[in-house]
C-alpha cells in the first residue's frame, strides 16, 4: 500500500515545482491530463502580432458562429485577407452576427459587389506620390507610409489596393524621403501612416523619429494609427521614452469607431500618452451597420473624452472598390452630425469630412 501513496506524493511534489517554475507542462494523475499554467507574464505586443487570426473558421469558432448564417467570401480574401488581433476580437460579442466589431473584419460577399463610382485608388494617391514612401498632397505637410502592413484588416480600408511594395523603402531608400522633406522648407509636419506606422518595432520606429527631428523646419510628427485600440501592448516604455525625448511636438491621432472597441486596457494606454505629452484625437469612419446612428457616436465621443482623446474627424468612407455595403449618403450623415449637436458640447462632435482628391485639405461637409 506505501508504494502507491508515494507515488501520488511525488506526483503532487513534481506538479507543485512545475507550477512555482512557471513551465509549461502536462502530467497524469488518475489517468486523467492536467495542464499547467505556464506564467502570468503578459504577451508583448510582437508576440501577439505574430498570432493574428487569419482564417475565418477559426473566427466563427472564437465567436460560436455558424458559418451557413452568414458565409464568407473566398474572393474577398484572397484580395485582402482577413487578420485581426486576439485581444481586439476578444471584445466582440458571442453568437452575433450584428456585433459592429466584427462587421469590420468579416469578408463579407457583399465586398464582390461592383459597385458604380467604386474603385481601387479613388483618392489617386498615385498622382501625389513623389519618391518611395511618401504621399504629398497638402501644403505644409506630407505623409509617409512608415510600414506596409497594419495589425488589423479593416474592410472598409481605402488603402487596401495600395501599392506597399513600391512605398517601402530601406533605410537607404529613406534617405530620399528625408532629401525631400528638408529640400522644401514650407514642410512644418510629416505624417506617418501606412499601414500603421507603429507596426514596425521601437528600434526602427525611434530612427524614423531621430532622422526627422534633424530637418530643421519640421516642428510636428503626427501618428495615425490603430494599433494603440486593437493592441494596446504596442505601447511600451521604450516607445513612451521615445515620444518623450523627441524635439517634435507628438500627436497622435487614434482610430477608433465604435465604444465598443475601448476597454481599461485601451484607456490605460491612453493615459500614459499623454503623461508623455502626446497630444490624443481619433479619427472615425463613419459606416453602415457599425456606428451610423447618433447614439453610438454620442457614446464613443463620451468615452473618448472621458479617457483624454478627443474627438477629431468623422470621415465619410471613401468609395473603395470592395467596400460599398459600408456606404452612407452625405444627408444621413448630415443628420447625425445635427443630432450630436444637439446633445453634445461642440468640442466632442468631430467634423465630418470627406478627401476628394486634388483638394487642399479635408472637404468639410457639415
Amino acid at each position: 500500500m506505501l508504494q502507491p501513496y508515494v507515488a501520488m506524493m511525488w506526483q503532487r511534489i513534481l506538479a507543485s515545482a512545475l507550477i512555482k517554475s512557471n513551465y509549461v507542462s502536462s502530467y497524469k494523475m488518475t489517468n486523467q491530463s492536467i495542464s499547467l499554467i505556464q506564467s502570468d507574464r503578459a504577451e508583448t505586443w510582437q508576440e501577439i502580432l505574430s498570432d493574428l487570426i487569419t482564417d475565418p473558421q477559426e473566427l466563427l469558432r472564437i465567436l460560436k458562429l455558424n458559418p451557413d448564417t452568414s458565409p464568407y467570401s473566398l474572393e474577398a480574401l484572397a484580395q485582402f485577407p482577413l487578420k485581426a488581433p486576439r485581444p481586439f476580437v476578444e471584445r466582440i460579442e458571442k453568437g452575433n452576427w450584428h456585433d459592429p466589431l466584427l462587421l469590420q473584419i468579416w469578408p463579407s460577399p457583399f465586398e464582390e459587389n461592383q459597385a458604380d463610382g467604386f474603385i481601387a485608388d479613388p483618392l489617386n494617391e498615385e498622382e501625389f506620390n513623389p519618391v518611395p514612401g511618401l504621399l504629398h498632397k497638402y501644403q505644409g505637410r506630407v505623409l509617409l507610409t512608415a510600414a506596409p502592413h497594419c495589425a488589423i484588416h479593416c474592410r472598409y480600408c481605402f488603402r487596401r489596393h495600395f501599392d506597399y511594395r513600391a512605398n517601402s523603402p530601406s533605410r537607404a531608400r529613406w534617405e530620399e524621403a528625408f532629401a525631400y522633406i528638408a529640400a522644401d522648407s514650407s514642410i512644418e509636419e510629416v505624417i506617418l501612416s501606412g499601414g500603421d506606422p507603429l507596426a514596425i518595432s521601437d528600434k526602427q520606429f525611434h530612427w524614423l523619429l531621430q532622422q526627422l527631428a534633424n530637418i530643421k523646419a519640421l516642428t510636428t510628427v503626427r501618428i495615425h494609427t490603430r494599433l494603440p485600440i486593437v493592441i494596446p501592448q504596442r505601447i511600451t516604455s521604450e516607445l513612451l521614452s521615445c515620444l518623450n525625448e523627441t524635439r517634435l511636438r507628438v500627436v497622435m491621432v487614434v482610430h477608433c469607431n465604435h465604444y465598443q472597441e475601448l476597454d481599461s486596457a485601451v484607456t490605460a494606454k491612453f493615459y500614459t500618452l499623454a503623461d508623455v505629452g502626446v497630444t490624443m484625437l481619433n479619427q472615425s469612419v463613419i459606416l453602415k451597420d457599425v456606428n451610423d446612428n447618433a447614439g453610438a457616436l454620442t457614446d464613443l465621443n463620451k468615452a473618448l473624452f472621458q479617457h483624454n482623446v478627443l474627438p477629431y474627424y468623422l470621415h465619410m468612407p471613401d468609395p473603395v472598390a470592395g467596400t460599398g455595403h459600408f456606404y452612407v449618403t452625405d444627408e444621413h450623415a448630415t443628420q447625425l452630425i445635427k443630432k450630436l449637436h444637439a446633445s453634445l458640447p461642440g468640442y466632442l462632435v468631430p467634423m465630418l469630412v470627406r478627401e476628394n482628391p486634388g483638394e487642399r485639405g479635408k472637404t468639410r461637409i457639415a
